[in-house]
């Protein structure tokens, strides 16, 4: 493959995966800048509320990149058979802790608000927004597993647009709903979580018609409560296990972030928001390389490529670190704009600026990280190192050392901030040394999904 070549296919992934997460962001941001014009309690309890979200989604994006890993390579393979059989495991775990996370959010929000902060008027408002927003959860599930058919299938773009289509949907609903509009009263901030519900909806029922008319592998809901072929099952779990348990440790450590912030007060958890938001953002194409990397270095891997795909890791992996170089500038660019443009008080204010100070440098770590651990180790079917270093690194070291100085130093609101973004940067001595010994440049499909595994190693 010749040197354009090499990022002309990754941009076909790229592109489209890093506008998605993009758009998503900027529902968030469209909660915030919404609720902001109502009350500063609105943005904080939306914020933390939020988090619920952003734990439920560790555990279909666990399932989903268990299925990026065996459906890329069956896919660069041409055994769609295998994908099909892939897919229908990663629906059904899926709709199960949707349901999970639905029932629990509707009936009991106040204990679930419990979790993230003590102030009586964000659980107050929280509680209202989770009762509404509660069915989304379910619905996500659905649609991410669909989104990641597209993608390995070839159809990013088509994924892209879908979601695309949903954020835009979703912060026309906000305006109508949030503020009310000739019949549609005013709901405040269970607007915005109904408005997060419909574009939910939209992303299923869209997704769906989009398989269907691509050809893409699907399964039928009657296969979704049979039981699995052992040998394909064993294999999904192998590789997807590993990826939850990191992505579960990962999450719960970033939520323990929320946690600490929303024990610190009201100005913190404003301008934490507000930061985290502005990160995300600009780290969609950061996120977007990762996950472009996964599906063209397994694709590679998958139809026997081992070599081409070991040259490709270490192209990609530099210029993950371009990427990240470049987001923290755009954040430091951003951040006169976002001054002014968010109204909190002059306390969080200058937290704010803080914040978006340590996130300029925090996403070159992330970057890197997302590359490595995210995209090229799972590609090979190496998932294990991802969950032993970030689960480490977390729950042993930043969480703990966060706590300590937020509850027992009671050190300032900017140390602690700084305290918690260190994790990307403790492991990336080790994350380097592990890649370095190429043990995720394996072939891990099988002959028509069963029997003996494709070539293991270069």
């Amino acid at each position: 493959m010749s040197k354009n070549g090499d990022y002309t296919r990754l941009l076909k992934f790229v592109i489209p995966i890093s506008l998605q997460y993009l758009m998503y962001s900027l529902v968030s941001a469209s909660d915030a800048f919404m609720l902001g014009f109502l009350d500063q309690t609105s943005l904080s309890a939306v914020s933390l509320a939020g988090q619920v979200a952003f734990v439920y989604f560790l555990f279909p994006n666990g399932f989903v990149y268990g299925f990026n890993v065996l459906g890329a390579q069956y896919w660069g393979k041409g055994d769609k058979l295998s994908v099909s059989k892939v897919l229908t495991m990663t629906l059904r775990y899926s709709v199960i802790v949707g349901v999970i996370f639905s029932c629990v959010c509707f009936f009991c929000p106040k204990l679930v608000m419990l979790i993230f902060t003590t102030d009586p008027e964000l659980i107050d408002a929280g509680a209202g927004y989770l009762r509404v927003v509660s069915v989304s959860y379910l619905l996500s599930g659905i649609s991410q597993a669909y989104f990641a058919v597209l993608k390995v299938c070839d159809r990013p773009g088509l994924s892209s647009l879908i979601g695309s289509a949903s954020v835009v949907l979703n912060i026309m609903l906000n305006a109508l709903f949030i503020f009310g509009l000739g019949v549609v009263p005013g709901m405040g901030i269970e607007g915005a979580a109904l408005a997060t519900a419909c574009a939910r909806v939209f992303e299923v029922v869209f997704s769906f018609i989009a398989i269907a008319a691509c050809r893409c592998p699907n399964t039928g809901i009657k296969y979704l409560i049979k039981k699995d072929e052992t040998v394909m099952n064993k294999d999904y779990w192998k590789y997807t296990f590993p990826l939850l348990i990191n992505q579960l440790g990962w999450g719960g450590g970033v939520a323990m972030y929320s946690v600490i912030m929303g024990h610190l007060g009201n100005d913190a958890v404003a301008a934490n928001s507000i930061a985290s938001i502005v990160r995300s953002m600009v780290a969609s194409v950061c996120w977007g390389i990762a996950s472009a990397v996964g599906i063209v270095i397994g694709a590679l891997l998958g139809s026997g490529k081992l070599d081409e795909a070991k040259r490709l890791g270490g192209k990609y992996v530099r210029l993950s670190i371009w990427i990240g170089v470049g987001s923290g500038l755009v954040i430091l660019s951003l951040m006169p704009l976002v001054m002014r443009i968010v109204s909190l008080t002059p306390t969080a204010s200058w937290y704010l600026k803080g914040m978006l100070l340590l996130a300029s440098y925090y996403i070159i770590g992330n970057s890197l990280n997302s590359t490595i651990i995210g995209g090229i180790f799972p590609a090979g079917g190496d998932t294990k190192f991802g969950m032993y270093c970030d689960v480490i690194t977390l729950w042993c070291v930043i969480v703990p050392l966060g706590m300590i100085f937020a509850f027992l130093i009671n050190a300032p609101v900017m140390v602690v901030a700084f305290i918690l973004t260190l994790d990307e940067f403790v492991k990336i001595p080790v994350v380097y040394k592990h890649y370095m010994k190429y043990e995720w440049v394996k072939n891990i499909t099988r002959q028509n999904g069963a029997g003996e595994m494709g070539v293991d190693k270069e």
